[in-house]
């Protein structure tokens, strides 16, 4: 008797995936966000940002130029269109495939890439490996490397948000493969049962690296998981930027207004390699990848665009150029920063240098100076 009444529950227990826009760009209007043509073009070029972002930034790994890189192609639409739906005091706390999420909230496209070769204009002082920005301004978080990390140092910060009484949220990025990590559990679990403001955003791109999300768990959808710790879950065309968009604003706001955490399910695909030592052509079909590729996020949006009137061909050449133009030129100045100044690895250690630290910071110098 138990185990028909569990199969009968989790038939459809979260209901339908939420979709707003067709594959030819028409548009649900019983769930659309109504954004504005502003705000509609600003979502849609910061996703074309993040795609051609990806492919320059491969270009210059390949040549040596730059150590590593993380690309996103293929799931901007979940990344830039969840961000957008955050205010500007809410943090954002990233996994490592959110360049367009930390351009959107303000970051210099000079400053994101001299992190990328760890040189003298990274905010990070180089103390970071590459493809692990940071923008403080902007409230996000720096990128921690071991998968799943982040959740439990989001769910903090939401937590002293809500202990101070402040009207914001958190939206924390993972992939599928973080929902199989102790720290996942942890963060859930602390945040359903004290109600802090936390988006739990997970970003299903179907493969932890080389493993598919159906060896990860037999718990799918990944978005069940939510009722179990108290909180709402919701599984969303993460190939669908109107409805990310719709699922983490409402889901924010929420938050925000003391209904407790949520967990946004974004189903989505990684069209290129897990990080650029990756060759997925290894363990992927690619009948797979065409038919994901076919759904292209942006095409998605730009369809919605063109059929609102907002957009045509001669836009989408100057916005192509723009950005092309914009990259380059970042790249020029960041190769032409010099390299990290000795002089850093002292700082931030103490609010004042420690005697043997100065001392020490003499012998480095004197070392430099041959």
């Amino acid at each position: 008797m138990l185990s028909h009444r569990l199969h009968a529950a989790r038939k459809n227990p979260l209901g339908d995936i939420v979709r707003v826009l067709q594959d030819d760009g028409s548009v649900d209007p019983s769930a659309d966000p109504n954004l504005s043509r502003d705000d509609a073009v600003r979502l849609y070029r910061g996703m074309t940002l993040e795609r051609i972002l990806d492919n320059r930034m491969l270009a210059l790994q390949r040549q040596g130029r730059i150590g590593f890189y993380g690309p996103s192609v293929g799931q901007e639409a979940a990344i830039v269109g969840a961000a957008m739906a955050m205010e500007p005091d809410d943090w954002i706390v990233p996994q490592y495939r959110e360049p367009g999420a930390a351009l959107l909230r303000g970051m210099p496209l000079k400053d994101l890439i001299c992190q990328f070769m760890t040189n003298g204009g990274d905010p990070a002082k180089g103390r970071q490996m590459p493809c692990h920005y940071v923008f403080a301004k902007g409230h996000y978080l720096s990128i921690s490397s071991p998968v799943g990390t982040q959740i439990p140092h989001a769910m903090g910060i939401a937590w002293g948000m809500k202990l101070r009484k402040e009207p914001a949220a958190v939206l924390v990025y993972f992939g599928d493969g973080a929902t199989s990590t102790p720290d996942f559990h942890v963060a859930m679990n602390f945040a359903g049962v004290y109600r802090a403001p936390c988006v739990f955003f997970c970003n299903n791109n179907q493969w932890a690296i080389s493993l598919p999300v159906s060896r990860q768990t037999a718990g799918a959808p990944l978005a069940e998981k939510a009722p179990a710790y108290g909180m709402e879950g919701v599984r969303v065309d993460g190939m669908d930027a109107l409805a990310v968009y719709g699922a983490v604003r409402r889901a924010a706001n929420a938050a925000r207004n003391g209904q407790g955490p949520a967990l946004v399910e974004a189903l989505t695909y990684r069209f290129g390699p897990h990080s650029s030592s990756d060759d997925p052509s290894r363990y992927r079909d690619e009948k797979e990848v065409a038919v994901w590729m076919a759904r292209d996020p942006l095409v998605r949006l730009r369809r919605f665009l063109e059929a609102r009137g907002w957009w045509d061909e001669g836009r989408e050449a100057s916005l192509e150029k723009e950005i092309g133009d914009e990259i380059t030129q970042a790249v020029a100045e960041a190769e032409a920063m010099p390299p990290v100044p000795v002089e850093t690895f002292f700082e931030d250690v103490y609010a004042e240098p420690t005697w043997n630290l100065r001392e020490e910071l003499g012998e480095a110098r004197s070392v430099r100076r041959g």
